[in-house]
């Protein structure tokens, strides 16, 4: 059975290093926002959740909205349980953030300046040897899908 939506997601500010928001987006469903500009090159928010299993997460991944994020070869966040408002955050072609990972923490990082109520996006990268998700980001260099070439 895969982990439900997140049916009243928040911004944690313990984990956001700049104010942020949850509205509706363009992208899909909700995305969250920047309610203050973001220079470029700092830490905006970490992605926390449940740190899960390899084989828990192929059990919770068999749902058509997750909100997995593979830490390594063994280990998952799964957003959805105890996440910070970061599994909010939308997939793009051309985002304006980017992911760092530092011992054990997934960390989303400026891109660029990033203006006040501008959507935050990252790019998701899933593996082509994955089914293809279609992509939404309306992007001017979007690929068509979420998937890369690996």
């Amino acid at each position: 059975m895969a982990t439900a939506l997140v049916k009243s997601p928040a911004i944690q500010p313990q984990y956001a290093c700049f104010r942020l928001a949850i509205r509706e987006s363009r992208i899909h469903r909700r995305g969250v926002y920047a309610l203050e500009p973001i220079p470029k090159g700092r830490k905006v928010i970490e992605y926390t959740g449940e740190r899960i299993s390899r084989r828990e997460t192929k059990r919770r991944g068999q749902g058509s909205i997750t909100y997995l994020f593979t830490l390594d070869d063994y280990w998952t966040i799964d957003g959805a349980i105890g996440g910070s408002g970061a599994e909010i955050i939308n997939h793009s072609c051309e985002p304006n953030l980017y992911t760092r990972i530092v011992r054990g923490h997934i960390l989303y990082m400026s891109k660029r300046d990033i203006r006040r109520g501008e959507e935050l996006t990252v790019d998701y990268r899933f593996s082509d040897k994955l089914d293809p998700v279609p992509c939404r980001c309306g992007a001017r260099g979007c690929r068509g899908t979420i998937n890369v070439k690996e």
